[in-house]
């Protein structure tokens, strides 16, 4: 493939074009024109005699013949001098014109086929996949092989893989060709170039094989190589450019989702869109699905990337307005769900693996919570109605003494700890933190400060873990008095000044509530399990704000054995289920898991499920395999200086020309010595 696109055929032979290109066609013309009339003119004029008086009747004869020669110029006849003469001058002004035609060599005696298989080989041009593109100019590329010459099929993206050794069986390496699959994988050049390397290296150290020449390489991709730049074979690459640069794509290349810290049951999602097309392209829409149920959506305007900044300023200029990134409206999300990102503009699109990005969110978990105090009625009785897979309890000494870091949240109920674990959420019922910069306030003698008789005068209705709640009729007979920073919040105000607050330092997340519950009518009250149970899961949440993470297609995924413990047994095999179905894995009896390479965009799952990865998101988000536009240079570097397809052989012809002059004037010599004589 040429870099405008245009496809050299190659034929048993060097595939030449019949039309040759004049490099001096100018210069020739000119000569023509002044020559070719000269030429002529000679052969119109007649000759001018002296009449002579003659004695004899015998020249009579000739005279007559002369006085038809006595006019300046005569009818043009049929002269083969004439033709001879022209034919040389014509001959000699085509070879200063200096015809040459351009030729592609035939591939030598071994060959090296490398096929790009990535995400932007899955494109269409028009109605032709550039994968099957590539395939048919691999095809075409074994029937020029030479006969008995040896050949070898690389496919390859971001890794690499020999698809057929070096054979002579024409036959076996097209069947290698067509079994070649797409893939949504990033496109690299390390891997394919050090297996050509390998590959051609043995071949030339066979006794068997004798190989003068350098070996033949031919790379068909679209040239968007990650790694172009860095990159180098031992021989030449011949590059045969997939691909059209008017092919249209819009992608989606940024899908970010993230709690929102002070509501984690809340999801913010944006998305940002790129039209790698040659053309602006407006009202491109833009949906937000949560578990196949649409719940937003937005319009896109988008500029072409490849833009200048001058062309841009321009389309500005005229009223377009560009718009490409999405912020979607805030998604409240408590249980486990997917949510599905796409763009519908298919008319403008040849590559749907960047259509659409997924983001998962985790599923609801048992809380695993540990209580610190020396027993509470109505709290264990408030904790026994919840669904919580680790209910513990500590005494105050044993904690210190422990220090466990493996909950969820850890409620200190009446008690002060000395130390808390580095990370997690921590519920203060009755109890300062310590070491925290959320204090306790306290009189000239270093006493603490407390309040008699408070009551609530406002709470925020809206936040998460007060949501729903009436606590008009809330009464505590002793507080103590919180001294908020910056880094907290007020979530309950009363008549003697906060009385729970939330407080954010490092990384860990505290709940402060400035009464004792038995000092309260709160325990006694509905809102006051419904508190704990809201408090729980936001602590739980606030832990880990990130929801589950995608990866790139291929990308190595690696499940920690701690996960896998977290299942009721250890699977001896898991199956990973995905869009182009399901594959099976054996689960090794030690040590991590890695799951089998995902090699489409989609969503996947394991089953049985595991914990942390039930499902898992593959998304392509890769700008460089969304640019459908081929590369306009060729991808190699280095000590092998990659050369495009269309860089052909010449074959200068002007001296072939001049040979042919010189037979026609030893001709036209011929002819007139003959006429001479006769």
């Amino acid at each position: 493939m040429g870099k405008e696109g245009v496809r050299v055929d190659l034929c048993r032979g060097p595939a030449m074009s019949w039309f040759p290109t004049f490099l001096n066609a100018g210069y020739a013309a000119a000569a023509a024109a002044v020559v070719v009339p000269l030429l002529l003119l000679l052969y119109f004029l007649k000759l001018r005699r002296r009449e002579l008086p003659v004695s004899s009747t015998l020249l009579w004869r000739k005279a007559v013949q002369d006085l038809q020669v006595n006019s300046p110029f005569q009818r043009l006849r049929k002269n083969l001098l004439l033709f001879l003469q022209m034919l040389i001058l014509l001959s000699l002004a085509l070879a200063l014109a200096r015809p040459v035609v351009n030729y592609t060599p035939p591939p030598g005696g071994l060959t090296v086929i490398l096929i790009d298989r990535s995400a932007s080989m899955s494109a269409f041009d028009g109605k032709v996949m550039r994968l099957d593109q590539a395939k048919k100019t691999a095809d075409e590329i074994i029937d020029a092989l030479p006969r008995g010459g040896r050949a070898m099929v690389i496919a390859f993206d971001d890794s690499a893989q020999t698809v057929q050794p070096f054979t002579t069986d024409a036959t076996a390496l097209r069947n290698a060709v067509d079994s070649i699959t797409p893939s949504d994988r990033p496109t690299r050049l390390k891997l394919a170039y050090e297996l050509a390397n390998a590959d051609m290296n043995s071949a030339l150290a066979d006794p068997n094989f004798q190989q003068t020449a350098k070996p033949d390489v031919y790379l068909i991709s679209d040239g968007r190589a990650l790694d172009a730049g860095q990159v180098s074979l031992q021989t030449q690459v011949k590059f045969e450019q997939v691909g059209s640069p008017d092919t249209p794509n819009i992608a989606i290349v940024t899908l970010n989702a993230k709690r929102n810290y002070e509501h984690p049951t809340q999801v913010e999602v944006f998305a940002r869109l790129a039209n790698f097309g040659p053309k602006p392209v407006t009202d491109v829409g833009v949906q937000l699905s949560v578990d196949g149920q649409v719940r937003s959506a937005g319009v896109a305007s988008l500029l072409p990337e490849r833009f200048t900044e001058d062309q841009k300023r321009a389309a500005t200029d005229k009223g377009f307005v560009p718009r490409d990134s999405i912020a979607f409206p805030t998604l409240d999300i408590t249980s486990a769900a997917v949510i599905k990102v796409e763009q519908t503009a298919t008319e403008h699109d040849a590559l749907a693996a960047d259509d659409v990005a997924y983001v998962v969110v985790p599923p609801a978990k048992q809380l695993s919570v540990l209580v610190v105090g020396d027993g509470n009625y109505f709290l264990d009785k408030a904790l026994s109605v919840l669904s919580l897979k680790k209910p513990d309890a500590l005494v105050p000494t044993d904690y210190e003494k422990k220090l466990p870091d493996n909950y969820d949240v850890i409620i200190f109920d009446r008690y002060s700890p000395t130390k808390l674990p580095p990370a997690g959420g921590f519920i203060y019922l009755g109890a300062v933190p310590p070491n925290l910069a959320l204090k306790a306030a306290k009189d000239a003698d270093g006493k603490v400060i407390t309040m008699d008789d408070v009551t609530v005068l406002d709470w925020k209705h809206d936040h998460p873990i007060l949501r729903d709640l009436i606590l008009t009729k809330l009464w505590a007979r002793k507080q103590t008095k919180l001294l908020p920073t910056l880094d907290s919040e007020v979530l309950i105000d009363g008549s003697g000044g906060p009385l729970l607050v939330l407080h954010h330092e490092g990384r860990g997340t505290h709940l402060v509530l400035a009464f004792d519950p038995l000092d309260s009518n709160w325990p006694v009250r509905p809102s006051f399990p419904v508190f704990l149970q809201n408090a729980l899961e936001y602590l739980a949440l606030g832990s880990d704000m990130n929801v589950r993470q995608s990866y790139e297609p291929g990308q190595a995924v690696r499940i920690p054995r701690v996960d896998l413990q977290k299942m009721d047994s250890i699977p001896t095999r898991v199956r990973i289920i995905g869009p182009a179905g399901s594959v099976s894995a054996e689960v090794p009896p030690t040590g991590d898991f890695a799951l089998p390479a995902m090699e489409r965009v989609g969503l996947y799952a394991t089953d049985p499920p595991i914990p942390g990865y039930e499902k898992i998101a593959v998304n392509l988000l890769d700008a460089n395999e969304s640019n459908l536009l081929p590369a306009d240079t060729a991808p190699g570097g280095g000590n092998s200086p990659a050369v495009a397809a269309g860089a052909k052989s010449r074959l200068e012809l002007w001296w072939w020309i001049v040979i042919a002059a010189v037979g026609f004037s030893m001709i036209e010599w011929w002819v007139y010595t003959r006429r001479v004589h006769l």
